[in-house]
C-alpha cells in the first residue's frame, strides 16, 4: 500500500527520524512484520503563530518503495546541426542541455569568464570598486544567479516542469533538499560547482562553450540570422540562434534596435535594498527572543499598493549579503545573496516600486528603450551621489521616512561601503513616496520592522528587464526574425533562475521540433 501522509511538527521534532517513523506508522495502519518505508516529498514552515513544520511523506506499507531516478539522455552531438546560444545563464545552459538530449549541437558564446575566473573580478568590485564590464556579478558563466544567491522559488509552474529543472540541478550536484523545500535555495557557495558540472557535460557531449566572446554584431540575410559576430571578429554560424543574454546586457538591446529588430518597452521595478540585523527579523517573524536552533534564519514577503502602484519585497536574503552588481564603472546597482547556511548577521531584501511607461516619458525619444534609459540615469545618479568608486548612497530607515539626512550609518554587509545621502536626491518622487508609505504600513504588521538600525541602500534596479523582445506565442521565435529565439530574463519572459531555465528549455524544444521536421522532408 502506498499513501501520502502529512505531519505537523514543532521544529525540534521535524528532524527527529525516530519520532517521524513512529508517527507515520501510527497514521498508516502499519502492522508488525510488514515492510515499511517512507520518503519526504515536501517541507514547509508555518511561522504565522508558533512556528511548525508541515511535512508531507509518501509511505509504503507491505510493498517495496518506488525508486525515483533522473537520468537525462545526453547524446553525442559532435557532428549534429548547430544552434548558437548567446549567454550562459540558466536560460542558455538549460537550453543547451535540452538541445543535446534532442541530438543537436549547442555552441554557447559568453561575454564573461568561466565561473571560477569570475571570482577575481567580483573581489575587485568589492574591495577596490573596479568594475570589469564583461565579468562581474551579472556577466559570466552561470549568469547573474550564480553569485547572487540561487533562490529557486517560482510561480511559473504552468509554463514548464519545475520538478524536472530541480531534478536536473540535483543531477549536477545541487543538494537534494531543493526537491522537498517549499522555497528551495542552493546558496552562492554551492552554485559554482553545479555550473562547472553542467559545462563539463556539454563539452563531453560535443557541445562548445566560448568564453570572453562578446556579441557586437548580428548578420541578417533575407530576414534570417546567419551569424552572431563577437568583438574578436569571430563569426558563429548555426541553424538557429538563442539570445539569452540577461536583463543587464543593455548593449544587446541597443544592437537589436540599430538592426531594426522589433523591441517593446515593458514595466519593471526599481527601489532600494533594505538591511536589518537578522536577529531582529527572527524576533519579528518567529515571535520569540531567540531563534530555535531547528529553525532557519527567517524571511519575509511584503506587498502593498500605493496610488494603484505595486510595492513589494524582492529577492529577500536571510543571513545574506548586499552585493555590488554594477556592469559599468559609473553606476551603482545592488542585489542580495545568501550562502547555503544563511549564517551572515544581516537580512536584506529589495523593496521596489513598479515603473510604467508613463514614468519614463522624459526618455520617450529612446523609443522602446525609454525604460532602459530611465534605469541607467538613476544608476548613474546613485554613482555620483555615492562619491567614491562603488560606494552606495544609503539612509537609515526612520531618517528616510522622516526625510532627513542620516548623521551616520549602521554597519552593513555591502562592500565597498556606503555613504550618507538623502535618497530623494536619487530616486524619483513617486518611488520615494511609495516606499515611505509602504514601510509605515508594513511596520504596523511587523512590530520592530521600523528600526533606525535598518538601512536603505540605493539602488535596486535589476529586478527584471525594462525591454521585451517580442516573439510568436507558439513557435517562441521572434515575430520577424524566424530563427531568432529570445529567451529568459533579458528577453522579458522570465523572472528568476527556474523560470529562465524553463524558458530556455522551451525554446530548445521548439528548435528541435523544427529541425527534426526539416530532417524528415
Amino acid at each position: 500500500m502506498k499513501r501520502q501522509i502529512e505531519l505537523r511538527l514543532e521544529p525540534r521534532l521535524a528532524f527527529d527520524q525516530e519520532h517521524i517513523e513512529t508517527r507515520l506508522k501510527e497514521k498508516s495502519s502499519f502492522k508488525p512484520g510488514q515492510l515499511f518505508s517512507y520518503r519526504l516529498i515536501k517541507r514547509s514552515l508555518d511561522a504565522r503563530k508558533k512556528p511548525v513544520y508541515l511535512l508531507r511523506f509518501i509511505v509504503f506499507v507491505d510493498q517495496e518503495p518506488e525508486i525515483v531516478q533522473f537520468n537525462p539522455g545526453y547524446k553525442q552531438v559532435n557532428d549534429a546541426k548547430k544552434v548558437i546560444i548567446a549567454g550562459s545563464g540558466p536560460a542558455g545552459l538549460f537550453a543547451a542541455l535540452k538541445l543535446i538530449e534532442n541530438g543537436i549541437k549547442p555552441i554557447i558564446i559568453e561575454r564573461g569568464k568561466d565561473v571560477r575566473s569570475r571570482r577575481k573580478d567580483l573581489a575587485a568590485i568589492s574591495r577596490l570598486g573596479i568594475v570589469n564590464p564583461n565579468s562581474n556579478y551579472c556577466f559570466g558563466e552561470g549568469g547573474a544567479g550564480t553569485y547572487s544567491d540561487g533562490k529557486l522559488y517560482t510561480r511559473s509552474k504552468k509554463k514548464g516542469n519545475v520538478l524536472e529543472i530541480l531534478q536536473r540541478m540535483v543531477y549536477f550536484g545541487a543538494p537534494e533538499d531543493i526537491l522537498i523545500d517549499s522555497h528551495p535555495h542552493i546558496g552562492t557557495n554551492k552554485l559554482p560547482d553545479m555550473i562547472s558540472a553542467i559545462r563539463k557535460t556539454i563539452l563531453k557531449a560535443g557541445g562548445e562553450i566560448h568564453f570572453n566572446q562578446h556579441v557586437v554584431d548580428i548578420e541578417i540575410i533575407n530576414n534570417r540570422i546567419t551569424s552572431f559576430i563577437s568583438h574578436t571578429g569571430q563569426q558563429f554560424k548555426g541553424d538557429s540562434f538563442i539570445l539569452a543574454t540577461g536583463h543587464s546586457a543593455s548593449d544587446i538591446y541597443y544592437l537589436l534596435h540599430r538592426k531594426n529588430i522589433a523591441l517593446e518597452q515593458k514595466p519593471f521595478a526599481m527601489g532600494v535594498r533594505i538591511e536589518h540585523p537578522q536577529t531582529l527579523i527572527d524576533r519579528i517573524q518567529y515571535h520569540c527572543d531567540l531563534r530555535d536552533e531547528f529553525l532557519p534564519p527567517s524571511s519575509y514577503t511584503l506587498v502593498n499598493q500605493v496610488n494603484k502602484r505595486g510595492v513589494y519585497s524582492f529577492c529577500m536574503c536571510p543571513g545574506g549579503v548586499i552585493a555590488p552588481c554594477a556592469t559599468a564603472q559609473n553606476e551603482i546597482v545592488t542585489n542580495g545573496w545568501s550562502p547555503s547556511k544563511r549564517n551572515n548577521p544581516f537580512a536584506n531584501s529589495g523593496i521596489v516600486v513598479t515603473v510604467n511607461e508613463n514614468d519614463t516619458l522624459a526618455f520617450k525619444k529612446e523609443g522602446p528603450l525609454a525604460g532602459l534609459a530611465f534605469r541607467s540615469a538613476i544608476e548613474h545618479q546613485a554613482w555620483k551621489a555615492g562619491g567614491s568608486n562603488q560606494f552606495a548612497p544609503a539612509q537609515r530607515l526612520m531618517d528616510f521616512i522622516k526625510g532627513k539626512l542620516s548623521k551616520n550609518l549602521p554597519e552593513s554587509s555591502y562592500r565597498p561601503g556606503i555613504s550618507p545621502v538623502e535618497l530623494k536626491e536619487i530616486l524619483p518622487e513617486f518611488i520615494v513616496e511609495a516606499i515611505q508609505k509602504s514601510l509605515l504600513t508594513w511596520g504596523k504588521r511587523m512590530p520592530g520592522f521600523l528600526s533606525n538600525n535598518a538601512v536603505l541602500i540605493a539602488v535596486e534596479s535589476r529586478t527584471s528587464s525594462p525591454v521585451r523582445i517580442p516573439r510568436d506565442t507558439e513557435s517562441l521565435a521572434h515575430i520577424e526574425i524566424k530563427n531568432l529565439y529570445p529567451a529568459g530574463e533579458g528577453a522579458g519572459y522570465a523572472g528568476g533562475i527556474i523560470s529562465a531555465a524553463i524558458d530556455g528549455e522551451r525554446c530548445a524544444l521548439q528548435i528541435a521540433e523544427k529541425i527534426n521536421k526539416q530532417s524528415f522532408k
